[in-house]
This record gives C-alpha cells, sequence and structure tokens, in this order.
C-alpha cells in the first residue's frame, strides 16, 4: 500500500509543479506586455514635453518681439484690414533671432542674371571623398562659349561650419578662377542661424534620428538653393555634387523645355535618379518652397514633390491609375538621361549607394582627334592594353601606374608642324580622379634659335617669357583640374616635339582620355 501511494503523490507535485510554471510563464508574458506600454507612455511623455518645450520657446520669442517684427513675421500690413499669408518666417522663427539668418555667409561669383538655365548644386562634407571639383568640371567642360554666357553654376556649400565653408569656397577659387570671374559660377553658404535646431526632431517611418535630421536638413537646403537662384534665369535644374554630364547636356535641356506644347508642365526630369536634373520653371520656385517649408521635417523632397502634384491635379474620388495619368502630364521624362550618378560614399555617414540611371547608357571613355603622324613615348608604366598609341590615334584611352616627379609623355612628331593649339584630358566618366596633377605641357621648336629670340624674351629688359627646360623644352603650359589646353605662340615656329613633365609624385594612378594638337 505504501508502494503505491508514493507514485500518487509524485504526480501531484508534478502537476502542481506544471501548474506553477504555466501561471509563471503568464504572470511573464504580462510583465512584458504591460512594460511594453508602459515604454510607449514614456515615449509619449517624452514627446509632448518636447513639443510643450518647443512651443514654449516660441511663445517666448513671440512675446519678445516687437509689434513691427510680429507684423514683419505674419507678412501683415500695418493697417488693420489688410490681411497676407504668413512669410518663412513663420515656418522658421528662429530667423528672426538674427537679421542675417538669410544672408548667404559666403558668396563668391558676380551676381549673373537673366540667363536661361540656373544650375543648383549643393554640396556637403562627406567623410571619405568629395567630388564637387569632379562634377564642376564635367558640367563646365561640355558648355560651349555661347552656353557658358546663358547660364549660371550655383554651388552651395551647405555647412554651418563656416571655416569649412570658408575653405571649400578658397579651393574652388583657386581651381575656376576664370568661371567665378566671368559670372559661370558663384559660391554660397548659407548662415550659420540659418539652420533651426534639429535635436528635436520626432522619428518617423521607422527611420532613425540621424536619417530624420539628414533629410530635414537637406530639404531646407533645396530651399535655400531656390530661394537664391529663383530670380536669376529662367529655368531652374537641380543636379547634385557627385555627377557627370553628357556632351551637349545644356542645350538639350533648354530645346526640350521650349519645345513642350503646353506650360502647365511642372517637372522636366533629365534623369531617373533621385533629385538629380529635375528642372523647374523658376515662377514655380516660390510655390515649391511654400510647400517644402510646411513639411520640411516630415518627408524627404522626392514624397514632397510627388504631394505637390497630387494636390494639384488628383481626384480622390478616382483611382490611383488615374491620379499617375493625371501626374504624368506635370511629370514629364526625357530620355537619354543627360547625368549620371558616379558618387559612392554618400553625404549620410556610413551609407554606401552604388545607384547607377539605367537609362544613361554607355558613356564614350575617351574622345579621339586627327592628330599628326608622330612617335609617342613615355616613362610611365602602362596598365594592360591601355597604351600611349591608342590614345593618341583616338582608338582608346590610356591608363598607367602612379607617376612621379620625372615622369612623362612625349610626342615626336616625324615632321616638323605647326601647331595652333593644344588640349589634353586626364581622367574620365568612370575613374574620374584618375588625373594628372602639377604637369607641363613643353614644346620643342625647330629652330631653337629663331625661337629664342622671338618668343622667349619680351620687353626692353629682355625678361623670360617662358620658361626653358635643361634639354631645350619651353614650357608654355599646365594641368588644371586635370586639363591642359592653350594656345602655341606662332613665333616658335614648326614643332619638333611636345611633351607632358610630372613635376612632383603623384597619389593616383593617370588616364589621358583625349589629345588633340591639330596641324594649323
Amino acid at each position: 500500500c505504501k508502494s503505491s501511494y508514493i507514485p500518487y503523490v509524485v504526480d501531484i507535485y508534478q502537476r502542481e509543479f506544471l501548474a506553477l510554471r504555466e501561471r509563471l510563464h503568464s504572470a511573464e508574458q504580462e510583465n512584458l506586455r504591460r512594460s511594453k506600454e508602459l515604454n510607449l507612455v514614456l515615449e509619449e511623455i517624452k514627446r509632448a514635453i518636447a513639443e510643450k518645450q518647443a512651443l514654449r520657446d516660441i511663445n517666448r520669442t513671440w512675446s519678445s518681439l516687437s509689434e513691427e517684427t510680429r507684423l514683419k513675421l505674419w507678412n501683415v500690413s500695418s493697417s488693420k484690414n489688410v490681411l497676407q499669408l504668413p512669410s518663412i518666417f513663420h515656418h522658421l522663427p528662429h530667423l528672426l533671432n538674427r537679421e542675417d539668418s538669410l544672408q548667404p555667409a559666403v558668396h563668391l561669383g558676380q551676381g549673373r542674371t537673366g540667363v536661361s538655365i540656373v544650375m543648383g548644386v549643393p554640396s556637403v562634407k562627406r567623410e571619405v571623398h568629395s567630388y564637387l571639383t569632379d562634377t564642376l568640371t564635367s558640367l563646365m567642360s561640355e558648355l560651349s562659349a555661347a552656353e557658358k554666357d546663358d547660364c549660371v553654376i550655383v554651388v552651395l556649400i551647405a555647412e554651418a561650419d563656416q571655416q569649412y565653408a570658408s575653405s571649400v569656397a578658397d579651393n574652388l577659387k583657386r581651381l575656376f578662377p576664370a568661371e567665378i570671374q566671368s559670372g559661370l559660377l558663384e559660391v554660397i553658404s548659407p548662415s550659420v542661424h540659418f539652420y533651426p535646431d534639429f535635436s528635436r526632431l520626432r522619428e518617423s517611418f521607422g527611420d532613425p534620428k540621424e536619417r530624420v535630421r539628414w533629410r530635414t536638413k537637406q530639404n531646407l537646403d533645396y530651399c535655400f538653393l531656390m530661394m537664391y537662384a529663383q530670380s536669376k534665369g529662367t529655368y531652374y535644374v537641380q543636379l547634385e555634387d557627385d555627377i557627370v554630364a553628357r556632351p551637349n547636356f545644356f542645350t538639350t535641356m533648354k530645346n526640350f523645355a521650349l519645345q513642350q506644347p503646353s506650360e502647365d508642365w511642372m517637372i522636366l526630369e533629365f534623369s531617373q535618379l533621385g533629385f538629380i536634373g529635375k528642372m523647374f520653371k523658376s515662377l514655380d520656385l516660390s510655390l515649391i518652397v511654400e510647400f517644402m517649408l510646411m513639411f520640411y521635417k516630415d518627408k524627404p523632397i522626392d514624397w514632397l514633390l510627388d504631394h505637390i502634384m497630387w494636390v494639384k491635379v488628383c481626384n480622390p474620388e478616382k483611382d490611383a491609375k488615374h491620379c499617375d495619368r493625371q501626374k504624368a502630364n506635370l511629370r514629364i521624362r526625357f530620355k537619354p538621361s543627360l547625368f549620371q550618378h558616379v558618387g559612392t560614399h554618400s553625404s549620410l555617414a556610413g551609407k554606401i549607394q552604388k545607384l547607377k540611371d539605367k537609362d544613361f547608357g554607355k558613356q564614350t571613355l575617351h574622345k579621339g582627334h586627327a592628330n599628326p603622324l608622330a612617335e609617342v613615348t613615355t616613362s610611365l608604366k602602362t596598365y594592360q592594353h591601355f597604351t600611349l598609341e591608342k590614345a593618341y590615334l583616338g582608338e582608346d584611352f590610356f591608363w598607367a601606374f602612379t607617376p612621379v616627379a620625372g615622369d612623362f609623355i612625349r610626342i615626336r612628331f616625324f615632321t616638323p608642324v605647326r601647331i595652333e593649339r593644344f588640349f589634353f584630358r586626364s581622367g574620365n566618366i568612370e575613374h574620374p580622379g584618375d588625373k594628372l596633377f602639377n604637369t607641363s605641357v613643353e614644346v620643342l621648336p625647330f629652330d631653337n634659335i629663331q625661337a629664342e629670340k622671338e618668343a622667349l624674351i619680351e620687353g626692353k629688359e629682355k625678361t623670360p617669357k617662358y620658361h626653358r627646360t635643361e634639354d631645350g623644352f619651353i614650357r608654355i603650359g599646365t594641368f588644371h583640374n586635370g586639363i591642359a589646353e592653350g594656345e602655341v605662340d606662332p613665333s616658335f615656329g614648326p614643332l619638333e616635339a611636345m611633351r607632358l613633365s610630372v613635376i612632383t609624385d603623384s597619389p593616383v594612378w593617370v588616364i589621358l582620355s583625349e589629345v588633340r594638337s591639330p596641324q594649323s
């Protein structure tokens, strides 16, 4: 009897243990659920406190304003019978703290106006690599002389760090002095007081705070650039600082805009990627900026633009397909794309983006020209099959390992020839950084004595006009931003040879993608 009682007791204890474990599991689940609810409540409380603090700050700012400033804030006439819409200060009240908050802190350029197209290029500090100078070189090298007189490229250094902004501006002034002096290129930077306090932004759409801050600031950068550019030209084209352009892109865009059968369009797209190559009528920029300022903290720019078009043409009583057809009348796509994205490292820290526009097509990596018959030699080590001979004949580009001081590329003509101009381009669309740096262009006249008499000296003091090397070559030019171009002094007479001489060690490999030395 005792032996049968023991299993019975064990069974009771096992059932009680299992029941206890089940109750414990249920208690843990309930505790977890209530903990989540508590966290949600705490988050709502924090958000409410932040919003209340922001409202308190606005009210404090409002209370401290004079009646005249309050009228300015609401853009209201002093007459009590006249009301107008709120101004930018309503959406960005912190701008009232400083009178210069809407003035560029940095400004380079001539303030050119009355052009057909204004191109806006916002640029921010990147952790890994900056593509800005390559982008500007690509844009300006594809413009003819007449096109350069009919456009303005505005670079916005979108950083509150004034020391950094000034250093970038100084570098662009050094690299593109002629373009800034002519009015083609302008460089601006917003005031340090332009940006609001980004620490109080709410997270949305599952994005972390850093990404919300990044896209919010980006919206404000676009607003600043559009406001600055609005009065300068008929059309405004939004670009980025890590792109390359197709040849003849300017005239193609201008003609496409003028050929539109209706003025009802809102956006002409010359690239399918992001906010690259988007053209607007300057008259529409006020509407776009006002809409962006209302919702700049809520959504990224591409969503906001889509919402503007939805508001303008979509009928809530119709389906999505009807809405898409209506928006297609406002947003017109041009093919093939005129701009290609080349940047890999995003301005958002840690983000890698390998976006490529498939409609851009395969871009030619070299440009061939008919050059005089010559023997070409180089001290550089050629990479694979990308030889100097192919580059000179216009069949391919020349690619070589890292140059060092003393390296050269020499063109020795079979018979002496008169050369009017020279043009050398280094780097290409796929490897824009593989350029010639601190490299000179030199010529060797066939009649050295006559050349020295007529060209090497000028003025009564007989001062040297050109530098002559120890082996008789005369230095007539240098590479700037990967390009060397200029005229050959006709007093040199026929040339025996031309040479590119590397003066200092280079940090990168080198590509020679275009050689042009036509006979006169």
